[in-house]
């Protein structure tokens, strides 16, 4: 088995995490070995993937094996979640990949970020295949509805946005620019989701419930590690737990049913609310990749589905996520950063001082006038779609992708969209003939994130009706 991207692999090409696993299978003897892997999140949820690898294996065979281990094992923690990791198999495959797991590793990052989520150190322990714990995963069906007086919020990197609804009416929706990353006080990013949600306010008689859409991890209300808090969580650590609790703060204000979901999951409702469509993986595209998932029964899993930071290119020399540090994640393929090193790569020229935001807006102009260079830009983007979905199909079963965000907008998301599924449809068949693959509709783009958001939380019959009764008496 050759190793296309052993450590010292110099190819310069993308390596398809479908193409390694196939290099894998097609060496499978009579016998073959097992690998498991397993991470364990909140309230004993588990995520478990197996392997069938060869039972010989060459040096350099091992290396490659557990290599392709450990992206899969990091693939599933930023999918699912998790604090601690169960490895099983044989244990020249699985040591090093526990080891990459643990303070001064590999995935140190990784370690970090789970033990900052979870409250507790990240374990990882290699176990006997019969003690494996089974995948276990609890669903939430979601049923959204737009009765009484809502409020809704989309936060993102750049700006916010909330919407008021009254009886599925919007009677008020508004961007607010706010620069959340460069803010290394909680106070700010409270006193400014304050301002907005009390303007919205204004524009209704009362207000029954507040649902929310948020970038970064969530754990239950809690929120983990985001960029939305990066400069608190690096500049100013003590505050660090009042930032991860402002859901929990902002529900006590009002004192109403309050929801808070991640901005994927919500896009992906979103989704699921206009179009019908269940089984939807929603990918949104803008200052990082953003995903969420809707099962094919309409339900949500929990899981914190942050992309971003997850492997999509299994070449060790692809680019590396400067924040993370790891090659080939989500953020370098699917985001403005993407758009910027391909940008770089074939021949755009940058000030220094041009944040990504101006110079994706570069691109699309030049993509907008027929500049080759830019083509080539969203043609690779597509390119990178293409080999993700059936490696995301791996571990969320659904039929409908939507691709969205500030990187598909204008000519470049049309690219994106067909380059996806021309090379789908010629490299990877059969899921070309059950995946879907588009971008939302106007209806769906009119909805937007915040007012999806509005619709999740569930008004008690009782307390609607008393507060009706209330507005009632006091109207002239």
């Amino acid at each position: 088995m050759a190793c296309k991207c052993g450590s010292n692999c110099e190819c310069n090409e993308f390596f398809a995490p479908l193409e390694a696993l196939d290099m894998i299978s097609s060496h499978i003897d009579s016998r073959p070995d097992k690998v498991a892997i397993a991470w364990e999140r909140e309230d004993g949820k588990v995520y478990r993937y197996d392997l069938e690898i060869p039972s010989s294996l060459k040096p350099s065979a091992v290396k490659f094996v557990s290599y392709v281990v450990e992206r899969i094992a990091k693939f599933i923690v930023w999918s699912a979640g998790g604090w601690k990791l169960y490895l099983a198999g044989p244990e020249k495959i699985v040591k090093p990949v526990a080891k990459a797991y643990t303070k001064k590793g590999a995935r140190a990052f990784d370690y970090d970020f789970f033990s900052s989520i979870y409250g507790r150190p990240v374990e990882a322990v290699i176990v006997p295949y019969k003690k494996m714990p089974e995948t276990n995963e609890t669903l939430q069906k979601v049923k959204t509805v737009a009765d009484g007086c809502r409020i809704g919020f989309d936060l993102g990197a750049s700006d916010f946005k909330i919407s008021a609804l009254k009886n599925g009416d919007v009677v008020f929706s508004k961007e607010f620019p706010w620069d959340p990353r460069n803010n290394p006080d909680p106070e700010y990013h409270y006193n400014m989701l304050t301002a907005g949600l009390k303007e919205a306010a204004a524009s209704l008689p009362r207000v029954d419930a507040i649902g929310g859409s948020t970038a970064g991890t969530l754990v239950g209300q809690k929120m983990g590690i985001a960029s939305l808090f990066r400069a608190v969580k690096e500049q100013n650590p003590s505050k660090f737990e009042t930032a991860q609790n402002m859901f929990f703060r902002i529900e006590k204000d009002w004192g109403v049913p309050f929801a808070i979901y991640n901005d994927g999951d919500v896009t992906a409702l979103a989704g699921m609310i206009t179009m019908g469509k269940k089984g939807i993986l929603g990918v949104a595209m803008g200052s990082s990749e953003a995903v969420g998932y809707v099962d094919p029964d309409g339900a949500m899993t929990g899981r914190i589905s942050e992309l971003a930071f997850a492997p999509v290119d299994f070449n060790p020399n692809a680019p590396k996520d400067e924040w993370s540090g790891d090659a080939g994640v989500g953020a370098m393929a699917f985001s403005q950063q993407a758009v910027n090193w391909l940008a770089e790569k074939y021949g755009f020229k940058f000030p220094k001082a041009m944040k990504l935001p101006e110079r994706l807006k570069v691109v699309q102009a030049a993509m907008e006038k027929g500049d080759e260079k830019a083509l080539k830009v969203y043609i690779q983007i597509g390119r990178f779609l293409a080999h993700a979905i059936p490696w995301y199909n791996e571990f969320y079963d659904y039929e409908n992708m939507m691709i969205l965000g500030r990187v598909t907008s204008g000519l470049g998301g049309s690219v994106i969209l067909e380059t996806a599924k021309a090379m789908l449809k010629d490299i990877y068949p059969a899921h070309a003939e059950r995946i879907d693959i588009f971008m939302p509709d106007e209806k769906a783009r009119r909805l937007g994130q915040s007012v999806a958001a509005a619709q999740i939380p569930v008004i008690a019959k009782k307390a609607a009706c008393k507060r009706c009764k209330t507005a009632k008496k006091g109207s002239k």
